[in-house]
């Protein structure tokens, strides 16, 4: 399983931050015809935009094409088990990508718009925010 992490990080740690706001990036289609819009807020990791990508190309292979519209670069610390506190922030332990509401995260081309309805919709359920199923220019 191939994750999808940076190459290279400026910084090794990063703060939580806050999620305010609705996506003013990155929430139109712009590739496909059909796309996986997020309804909700929160984190997106590197293992779930994988079993998503796996849903979406399994439903493709009669020829389709898939875009990939996030990217997790941000790194999410966690001390081990039975550790006590102090000493420190932990280890990097996943990559995220956050997710705003609006975001459109995944797209696709190719294919009638009923196939691609059930593949977005199987592809939603893999991920941990709210999607709807959304079409160009509507």
């Amino acid at each position: 399983m191939a994750l999808l992490v940076p190459k290279r990080v400026k910084f090794r740690k990063m703060f939580k931050g806050q999620m305010p706001g609705v996506a003013t990036r990155g929430n139109k289609i712009d590739f496909g015809d059909y796309g996986l819009l997020a309804t909700t807020r929160g984190w997106i990791s590197s293992r779930q935009i994988e079993a998503a990508r796996k849903a979406l190309t399994h439903f493709t292979a009669k020829g389709g094409r898939v875009w990939i519209r996030i990217f997790p670069d941000k790194p999410v610390s966690k001390k081990p088990l039975d550790v006590r506190m102090g000493s420190g922030k932990g280890d990097i332990d996943r990559y995220v990508a956050v997710i705003r509401p609006g975001q459109v995260l995944f797209e696709i081309g190719g294919l009638p718009k009923e196939t691609a309805a059930e593949a977005i919709e199987r592809a939603g359920n893999k991920l941990s925010v709210g999607t709807k199923f959304i079409v160009k220019g509507e």
